[in-house]
């Protein structure tokens, strides 16, 4: 199976495609040797995110990097923000924009198409089945889609990003109670910078699953990961920050949630 998925007893789902590092043996020969460490993984989450289980939260997390292929992006590949440096569902380059594979190695559209069977349907199959069993079972659903990036990346963005990235896909995947409910919370620690729809509005996965007419929700978070981890290789995490932004991440969730339950408590 190429990816875990842990049912939870709340509304909340939370979806973490970009934590894989996985690399198929078969496939490791036509990346350069640079790729094989996985540099771009949105690193550590699992443990980071340590309110989960308090939470009641489903957890979807995928084996397989983002290098093999990108759960996050759509099937047919078009650019999430089109105007600036994208990655494909398939990507070709790191986020400094180098090649990814040797020269003449990269998937063919036919091998593009295996993996986007192979491995990208399964994932999506799951999370819409989960998403359908959540908001059977509480009559809505909360989806919360967990990032992390490095805080400057100049092929994708100028400058440094905020420390918190929120996203609605522009107000268009949950309703403007939860997400303002979110800047909230996060508002609440004056040592760590927020924004709501900036640069990173929110992936295929928030776009494509939130729906506020059938009561599911969606929204994205993409963290810097200077705030609980180094972020030159190898990439280790951060003992002594990372407590101190796990309880901003667990109250945005909960601010989320309550927010949420609120909207269909009338």
């Amino acid at each position: 199976m190429s990816f875990i998925l842990n049912p939870g007893t709340s509304p909340l789902l939370v979806s973490m495609p970009h934590i894989g590092t996985d690399i198929p043996a078969d496939l490791r020969s036509d990346y350069v040797p640079r790729a094989l460490a996985a540099e771009d993984t949105d690193w550590h989450l699992d443990r980071l995110y340590n309110c989960l289980p308090a939470l009641g939260a489903s957890v979807l997390r995928p084996r397989l990097s983002r290098y093999v292929i990108d759960l996050n992006r759509p099937p047919d590949d078009a650019p999430m923000y089109p105007g600036a440096s994208n990655t494909e569902l398939c990507p070709t380059r790191f986020f400094s924009g180098d090649p990814l594979y040797r020269e003449g190695r990269e998937p063919s559209p036919q091998e593009r198409q295996r993996r986007r069977e192979v491995y990208w349907q399964p994932y999506h199959d799951a999370l819409r089945e989960e998403l359908e069993r959540i908001r059977a079972e509480h009559g809505f659903a909360l989806l919360w889609d967990a990032h992390s990036i490095r805080s400057r990346i100049p092929w994708l963005f100028e400058g440094a990003l905020p420390d918190l990235n929120i996203g609605t896909a522009g107000g268009a995947s949950a309703d403007a109670s939860i997400a303002d409910a979110v800047a909230d919370a996060a508002a609440r620690y004056g040592d760590v910078s927020q924004v709501v729809n900036g640069r990173f509005k929110g992936g295929y996965i928030t776009r494509h699953y939130g729906n506020p007419a059938r009561k599911v929700h969606a929204v994205q978070l993409e963290m810097c990961q200077n705030l609980y981890m180094s972020e030159q290789a190898p990439f280790g995490y951060d003992e002594k920050l990372a407590p101190g932004v796990q309880p901003v991440i667990r109250d945005m969730m909960a601010a989320a949630l309550a927010a949420c339950k609120a909207l269909y408590a009338r």
